[in-house]
């Protein structure tokens, strides 16, 4: 266990964060110049966040930029972000990302296909992409908590993915209109610790602040204990979030809610 976050403490709490930061780049318009300029600010004064989320077509070049002893992992995502992709086609872009170099890949689930009843077909892509991806590479689903909606779907998404192995369950992919709550969380962090797994969970998509960040921190600990809040056990999926870490540490103001969040 990591030590306990102190959670009166806007710097212990921004420090944690950005060490919990999977820094995102997954614009539409989002171009191998920006992503590599994300990926130099993975890394600052104040350390190193946890990862970079970026499109499968931009990993090799992430992965040339930082070579293969840095801290900061290479995350990418598939069957993004409509999660109704064929399974072949899924498995093949997931191997690709893997011979370019990913550390972690972040997979939507066939959602729609899940709310219409059809559980099989997210058991059939998670080990479909698991054994693409075996480990270490770490697997995170994307449960698409905004638009399944209904908590009994959400915490039935939520033993799937985990009992199929998956490494981290994730609320969103950010391109909805719904994205991470702190209802969904609840019922997230609730099925990992139902589990008695060892998996993670990540909130992502409408993460702006350093507040934001303490709420979701608190519920952690609530559900989950002290310390359980780690890089391997916990992350932000988000970009605008950065802006108000880096803030807070400096002593700086920002205006924050700008930009693209996921």
């Amino acid at each position: 266990m990591a030590d306990a976050i102190d959670l009166t403490s806007p710097k212990a709490v921004a420090a944690a964060a950005f060490a919990c930061l999977d820094l995102t780049e997954l614009g539409d318009a989002a171009t191998e110049e920006a992503t590599l300029a994300l990926v130099d600010k993975a890394t600052n004064g104040h350390g190193s966040s946890a990862a970079v989320c970026i499109w499968p077509r931009f990993v090799a070049a992430a992965r040339n930029r930082l070579g293969n002893a840095s801290p900061v992992r290479i995350a990418t995502v598939v069957n993004f972000p409509s999660g109704d992709l064929p399974v072949g086609e899924v498995v093949a872009e997931t191997s690709r990302a893997v011979t370019d170099g990913a550390d972690e890949i972040d997979l939507v689930i066939p959602w729609k296909a899940f709310a219409a009843g059809d559980e099989q077909a997210v058991r059939t892509m998670i080990r479909a992409v698991r054994a693409a991806a075996p480990a270490p590479v770490t697997l995170k689903t994307i449960l698409e908590t905004g638009e399944l909606k209904d908590p009994a779907l959400i915490a039935r998404a939520s033993d799937i993915a985990l009992e199929e192995q998956a490494d981290f369950i994730k609320t969103s992919t950010g391109k909805v209109a719904v994205n991470a709550t702190l209802e969904a969380a609840r019922i997230m962090l609730e099925a990992i610790r139902r589990s008695g797994q060892k998996a993670g969970f990540k909130p992502a998509g409408g993460i702006r602040t350093v507040d934001d960040a303490r709420a979701y921190f608190a519920l952690c600990e609530e559900i989950m204990g002290p310390g359980w809040v780690a890089p391997e056990t916990f992350r932000f999926g988000a970009s605008g979030l950065l802006a108000d870490i880096l803030a807070t540490l400096e002593d700086r103001s920002t205006s924050v809610g700008k930009g693209e969040t996921y």
